[in-house]
């Protein structure tokens, strides 16, 4: 066997130029055989220059592997071509199985390089919209190498398991039941609303796109280059587009200043509709429409006979027998919304009471969690689609609710048990106007009631240090990393009827010119000065090797 000749199986995406990759045209350009199907070889002819080509028809799959793997080992470079991704019932597999049919070696057969593409399901799904953000599967309904009982158990499988299905070769001029057994397979799992999308000759100059449903799919053209993509449970129609949430858990927290919805408002369905606690509800139950388009399971829907159910049931009445008819049910995912916020006793206050701790376990349950944090608050994380009955169980006990996430977080301390009073007021003022408040990235203020700075206020984003009846302020720590450092010391002896709109200023400067993302710290050394103060680098001077997530 020579190991002169190297084998390029290539994957050219959809089909437009524009998306198919730098490395697969170099292995087209490079190779002296161009082997494939023809209509995939005329979608390719102007990257070719003056290779050899041998293009056949559709079913010739395997004898394109052997005559390629017989060009290679004949000492030449041969690229065989799929469309899409060559390892997506593409050639890849078949090429593999005839170089191991005669006794390839990589170490001493010729050369091979898979080099992927953009596959159909991935080409399609960007034109529907987001399809395809949940678990998914593909499956060939060509049974020219697959028995049609197999791909049947497998359209089952992927039914009852609630997968967004797309499907690849749905139906040929001379194969045209499978689609339609494929439909009456999914309409016993799944509402007959579920968003459909057909999406023919991707990014070609022939493309068509329409957007249906499950029951009304087969009213339109699907032919051997249509991709058939078929939504989940939790899957909907807005604007045309089809969406698949990511998963079917939402979480959410308190509202804050730029949350359009409250969070019992994002609950209902004219506002989330795949949000919702969906229960598993009996095959008697029927389906209705909610915003958006999509069907959501409240109702069975009813079954036509057909022809041979009819006749069965006839059969059955001429022997006098009871007819006896089985009903699957509809696959729906129950969703699961998930509440999020954080708990404490109070600004100043570190003490949790009996009354406190056992409504904590009340309210979390069995399947809720809580987690104690360094900012001296326990973040909760609760299943419930009644997050104004967990507040008001909360608020009763005397706790102080937070959101969780991308917002501003005071943390003071707890002023020597509250015996240092003085600059307690201005501790729960700068809470009651920022507190929560939507930040680019998370805040920390930190507020200690002393010099001692026991609470360790210099390593939060803002420190606040009350000292001699006046506070001193610090900007721009870094709390974690190897070059971890605390804040820079920007002002002393603030007067106390300054602080509150000092520090708003600052939260709102940060809030209106950081990047996403942008740690307060990053800004002051991006920006060179926050207010009047400007930017002093402190940061530890060692060389050190850049961290693995590049911090």
């Amino acid at each position: 066997m020579s190991t002169n000749g190297k084998l390029f199986v290539v994957g050219f995406g959809p089909g437009n130029f524009e998306h198919i990759t730098k490395r697969a045209v170099e292995a087209l350009q490079e190779s002296d055989y161009i082997i494939g199907y023809k209509t995939y070889v005329e979608l390719i002819q102007g990257l070719l220059t003056d290779q050899t080509i041998i293009s056949t028809g559709m079913t010739e799959e395997v004898s394109r592997a052997q005559e390629a793997v017989k060009q290679a080992e004949l000492g030449k470079k041969v690229a065989v071509i799929s469309s899409g991704d060559a390892g997506v019932y593409g050639m890849a597999g078949l090429v593999y199985e005839v170089l191991i049919e005669k006794g390839w070696k990589e170490e001493t057969g010729v050369g091979i390089e898979v080099i992927p593409g953009i596959s159909a399901i991935n080409s399609c799904a960007s034109l529907l919209g987001a399809p395809v953000m949940h678990d998914s599967c593909t499956i060939s309904l060509s049974d020219h190498l697959t028995p049609w009982e197999l791909i049947a158990k497998r359209v089952e499988a992927a039914a009852m398991a609630d997968f967004v299905i797309a499907l690849y070769n749905p139906r040929s001029g001379r194969r045209t039941r499978q689609i339609v057994e494929t439909q009456k397979i999914l309409l016993r799992y799944r509402s007959p609303d579920t968003p459909v999308g057909l999406v023919k000759s991707a990014y070609r100059d022939r493309q068509d796109i329409v957007i249906t449903n499950l029951k009304d799919m087969l009213n339109h053209d699907i032919g051997m280059l249509t991709t058939v993509i078929i939504g989940n449970s939790s899957t909907f129609l807005y604007d045309d587009k089809i969406i698949t949430p990511r998963g079917y858990q939402r979480k959410y927290t308190l509202n804050s200043e730029k949350q359009p919805l409250k969070p019992h408002q994002r609950l209902q369905k004219e506002a989330e509709p795949w949000a919702l606690d969906q229960e598993e509800e009996s095959v008697q139950e029927a389906f209705t429409e909610s915003a958006g388009g999509v069907g959501l399971l409240t109702k069975a829907p009813e079954k036509k006979p057909d022809s041979f159910e009819m006749a069965m049931e006839a059969l059955s009445r001429v022997k006098g027998q009871t007819v006896q008819q089985s009903i699957e049910p509809i696959v729906q995912q129950k969703m699961e919304s998930v509440f999020e916020l954080a708990v404490s006793p109070g600004v100043a206050n570190k003490q949790f009471t009996p009354k406190q701790m056992m409504t904590l376990a009340e309210v979390v349950g069995e399947k809720g969690t809580m987690e104690y944090t360094p900012n001296h608050k326990i973040v909760l994380k609760i299943p419930t689609t009644n997050p104004e009955v967990i507040t008001g169980k909360l608020q009763s006990a005397n706790f102080l609710l937070s959101p969780i996430g991308d917002v501003l977080t005071l943390k003071a301390c707890d002023f020597c048990d509250g015996e240092k009073t003085e600059s307690i007021p201005y501790a729960d003022e700068i809470h009651r106007v920022l507190g929560g408040m939507k930040m680019p990235k998370e805040l920390n203020i930190g507020f200690n009631g002393c010099g001692m700075a026991c609470y360790s206020a210099v390593m939060d984003d803002i420190g606040i240090v009350f000292r001699k009846g006046k506070f001193d302020l610090f900007l721009g720590a870094k709390p974690v990393g190897r070059t971890a450092h605390p804040g820079q010391p920007v002002a002393e002896g603030i007067e106390p009827e300054q602080l509150v709109e000092l520090i708003t200023d600052i939260v709102a400067e940060y809030k209106q010119n950081a990047h996403p993302n942008e740690r307060l710290f990053k800004y002051f050394k991006r920006s060179k000065k926050i207010q009047n103060f400007s930017y002093r680098d402190i940061a530890p001077k060692i060389n050190i090797e850049p961290a693995p997530c590049e911090d």
